[in-house]
């Protein structure tokens, strides 16, 4: 049974920092990419951030650019997102996400607010 369980988030004021982590079992991490999205209020859910499973590429929505930091540990079958230098609009829910199985899986999520 695939599981992805994710940690870390909570209320950070603007300008600090917080790291999510999500460590998956139930399939081979290593061999798949991993995403985190998340969905603000009244919004749809938005791709934040995506690493490749072999060469551990990175790409990032233009918002989060040079602030957020996705990583992966395959030893631990975790990926985390580092995020800095948060601003109020990052406030969301997140989720990991990994696409295995007929839709996908996806973590319980975890919500993140910034706020003063």
């Amino acid at each position: 049974q695939v599981q992805l369980v994710q940690s870390g988030g909570g209320l950070v004021q603007p300008g600090g920092s917080l790291r999510l982590s999500c460590e998956a079992s139930g399939f081979t991490f290593r061999n798949y990419p991993m995403s985190w999205y998340r969905q603000a209020p009244g919004k749809e859910r938005e791709l934040v951030a995506t690493i490749t499973s072999a060469s551990g590429r990175t790409n990032y929505v233009d918002s989060v650019k040079g602030r957020f930091t996705i990583s992966r540990d395959n030893a631990k079958n975790t990926v985390y997102l580092q995020m800095n230098s948060l601003k109020p609009e990052d406030t969301a829910v997140y989720y990991c996400y990994a696409p295995y199985g007929f839709r996908g899986s996806w973590g319980q999520g975890t919500q993140v607010t910034v706020s003063s």
